[in-house]
């Protein structure tokens, strides 16, 4: 779907939220603007204002939005643990765009000491909710050999690790970095 097929479908305010992820996936929070954001869904500035009071609470709305997207798309498949794995990387690699996006959570952290409480516990609640995920599908394939570290600090190493392989795709525009950095980490993990 073209980003003016994307446009023209769904309500304002579903609009807005759209170009707004894709403002931070690709600029990050810091890098747009209310106005930006107006002249990409083609309405005036201050209409805006009647869906969101706030550039945060945009913000807010957006990360909300990934959150319940990834609880979507988990609840959305039924798969073996190494399956979900697998997965996960795919999503990583394919929906957040490898290469030429970041996640909307990772897209907001340079702005970590600009941006308000809520938005700051909304990208929290984005990474709790996918590192409880993998706690939970790295446990089910740990069973299955010994580590010497804890489920849930191996699940948080698997979430900075692809967050980090992201930002570095991101930096070179090259989506073989992330294969890259996946690759290894496929090697370092149970199962």
């Amino acid at each position: 779907m073209t980003n003016a097929t994307a446009l023209a479908a769904g309500s304002t305010r579903e609009q807005i939220l759209a170009v707004a992820r894709g403002f931070i996936e690709t600029r990050s929070y810091l890098g747009f603007s209310f106005q930006d954001v107006a002249d990409a869904v083609g309405v005036r500035k201050a209409s805006l204002y009647h869906h969101f009071p706030t550039k945060e609470a945009l913000g807010v709305a957006v990360i909300r939005a990934a959150t319940q997207g990834f609880k979507d798309w988990d609840a959305a498949r039924a798969r073996e643990p190494k399956d979900a794995l697998e997965s996960y990387f795919r999503m990583y690699r394919n929906t957040l765009r490898a290469g030429s996006g970041m996640c909307p959570a990772g897209a907001v952290a340079p702005g970590w000491g600009v941006i308000n409480d809520e938005l700051r516990l909304a990208v929290q609640e984005l990474r709790n909710t996918q590192v409880t995920w993998l706690t939970g599908v790295l446990g089910a394939l740990m069973t299955e050999r010994k580590t010497g570290a804890s489920v849930a600090s191996l699940a948080a190493y698997v979430f900075s690790v692809c967050q980090g392989a992201l930002l570095s795709a991101r930096m070179t525009g090259r989506v073989d970095d992330f294969d890259e950095a996946i690759a290894q980490l496929r090697s370092s993990l149970p199962g």
